[in-house]
């Protein structure tokens, strides 16, 4: 039987990212149930995923799990941690696992059950899956998975619903690190493992999972405290230089989704249609009529990043407004004579990309107002099959583009402005999202294995 509310502290958006120490503190002091942190996103593409790095340094992190677990601890309350080291992978969760015990042996916390969900999928599951007809790509434009393509994915990784979570709170863990999860999730599961209504543990979480980014200001990097009731839930900042507003607050509702209203899950789908947003007047929000159903067959999104490519980029800026009006027909004939200097090397082998900031650099093609500002900040990028090739095909589009000698030119100086020396910096390794599928499975556990552990 649940209490009459719950609550919820959600620090900031992205765990690393930092928060005030007095908003937290504020949440504190209003008695939370749990503490709940995502700390995951594929918004940046799949760098992260396929290199094996984290979104965010070790200091930031342990700058946040600092408070998050001493406070979190001290209150007896869990907390859980999503998508554990941005991209959720079997090495992303050991680098925040690590973090977590390196707090408590540094606070001398004994006494801790520390739960940890794994959301990899071994390459034989999904190639027997895709076998069957029961894995298919997220979206027109992702790639057909060919057994090549998978081979050559470093790791895969699937969006966990609440279900492992739950499992995990229901064997006392104290700390939850999950691997890759649904971002709402793991607000969702300590709600519904306390006898919370389904579609509002996840609509709240969609919100938490943000933090204080659905207030006014907006900001992923403050705190907001949840609390959950019988027909609805509130929102608040925690902040008192921040508010919530029934716009505020409904607009996050359209945040990163294909649809107004209706928002897909790990076996099921959230309706935000009748949803009313009332505010209380004293910058919270209260919500109700979210809906949720689930899905006739369970499917969880899967998420591979294989390494396609290395690149070189140089930055520079342009000034001559005689260069700036006829910049790509420039930029076109510089390809073109690093093209044929390169001329034993195949085209196949390299790309030549420049950026014009000022111009379309955001856009691109869609740019409807194609109007040239007096200067222009230029970024090269050449993306080889090589970091050598990339680095030598770079050199040579800059160096051509630096003294290239387009027509009403009135000096034989340099064309580009450089704010850096080195001017060329070689990028590394360029990957790209080989698995974005979803994939059919027999329930929300069938996936997700955890391990427990006593500090």
């Amino acid at each position: 039987m649940a209490k009459d509310e719950f609550k919820i502290l959600a620090p900031c958006g992205m765990l690393g990212y930092g928060f005030p120490k007095s908003s937290f503190m504020n949440g504190m002091a209003c008695g939370p149930d749990a503490i709940v942190v995502d700390a995951g996103s594929t918004d940046a593409g799949p760098h992260k995923l396929g290199a094996g790095t984290a979104i965010v340094s070790k200091q930031a992190c342990k700058k946040d799990l600092e408070i998050i677990i001493t406070e979190g601890v001290k209150a007896g309350i869990p907390i859980i941690i999503g998508s554990a080291g941005g991209s959720g992978a079997k090495v992303h969760v050991e680098w925040t696992r690590s973090i977590v015990l390196e707090i408590l042996e540094e606070y001398g916390i004994r006494g801790i059950k520390v739960a940890t969900i794994w959301a990899d999928i071994p390459h034989e599951v999904v190639e027997a899956k895709l076998e069957a007809g029961k894995c298919e790509p997220l979206g027109l434009t992702v790639a057909p998975l060919t057994p090549e393509r998978l081979a050559a994915t470093d790791r895969i990784v699937a969006q966990m619903g609440h279900e492992p979570i739950v499992a995990a709170l229901e064997e006392a863990a104290d700390i939850i690190i999950c691997g890759r999860a649904y971002d709402p999730s793991p607000f969702a599961a300590v709600a519904m493992h306390h006898g919370y209504d389904t579609a509002l543990a996840y609509h709240l979480g969609k919100i938490l999972e943000c933090a204080a980014l659905s207030a006014e200001p907006g900001t992923t990097k403050d705190c907001m405290l949840g609390t959950l009731k019988a027909d609805s839930f509130i929102v608040q900042p925690l902040n008192e230089n921040r508010k919530c507003t029934a716009v505020s607050v409904a607009a996050h509702t359209f945040y990163e989704k294909d649809h107004p209203y209706i928002l897909h899950g790990p076996g099921l789908v959230l309706n935000l249609e009748h949803c009313v947003f009332t505010e209380l007047g004293d910058g919270s929000v209260e919500v109700r009529g979210s809906r949720i159903a689930e899905t006739p067959v369970y499917k969880i999104k899967l998420e591979g990043a294989m390494k396609v490519a290395y690149r070189t980029f140089v930055v520079a800026g342009v000034r001559d407004p005689l260069l700036i009006a006829k910049i790509e027909e420039v930029e076109e004939l510089v390809k073109q004579q690093v093209r044929d200097y390169y001329c034993e090397v195949s085209p196949d082998d390299y790309k030549i990309h420049f950026i014009n900031y000022g111009l379309d650099g955001v856009l691109g093609e869609l740019e409807p107002q194609r109007k040239p500002a007096h200067e222009l900040g230029i970024v090269f990028e050449v993306v080889a099959k090589t970091q050598e090739l990339a680095n030598a095909v770079c050199s040579s589009v800059r160096s051509t583009f630096l003294h290239y000698g387009y027509e009403g030119r009135k000096a034989t100086a340099g064309n580009l402005a450089f704010p850096f020396a080195p001017s060329d910096v070689p990028f590394g390794a360029v990957y790209e999202f080989s698995v974005y599928h979803l994939m059919e499975v027999s329930d929300g556990f069938e996936m997700f294995r955890t391990d427990y552990e006593e500090v």
